[in-house]
């Protein structure tokens, strides 16, 4: 899991937080759902004396339906956070799965299930038939 002290976990968690969006908004565009930035880093909006270093500002961003309704949240932690990762969140509902960087695995869910291009389409699909019920 990443650590504070570990600038190697950031730096991979981050690049796969990259893979993340870019993968949800290929999920967008393929299922005709919109893709939204939700919010950027606070180390981009206040970076004010020191350098922005994270390969994006995205720090969230979801799915939503064709009415506008969003149906699955991502996000990532923070820089300064101690713990790092990627959270994915259903609203309304009680379904959220955290996801960890781990060497030779990757992001993993729980820290055991590789998250996969196809996993996080899995869990989209399964947030948004929930919203449509």
């Amino acid at each position: 899991m990443s650590t504070a002290h570990d600038p190697h976990h950031d730096e991979m968690l981050y690049q796969a937080w990259v893979q993340v969006i870019e993968w949800m908004k290929q999920y967008a565009s393929e299922k005709g759902v919109l893709f939204t930035k939700e919010s950027d880093f606070p180390d981009f909006i206040y970076r004010m004396e020191r350098p922005y270093e994270v390969p994006t500002t995205m720090m969230a961003v979801s799915l939503s339906d064709e009415r506008g309704e969003p149906f699955f949240f991502a996000s990532v932690s923070p820089r300064h956070a101690k713990l790092k990762h990627v959270a994915f969140r259903v609203p309304g509902g009680h379904i959220h799965h955290h996801a960890h960087w781990e060497d030779g695995k990757g992001l993993a869910l729980e820290g055991k299930i590789p998250l996969t291009r196809e996993k996080l389409y899995q869990m989209a699909d399964r947030a948004r038939s929930a919203l449509a019920k």
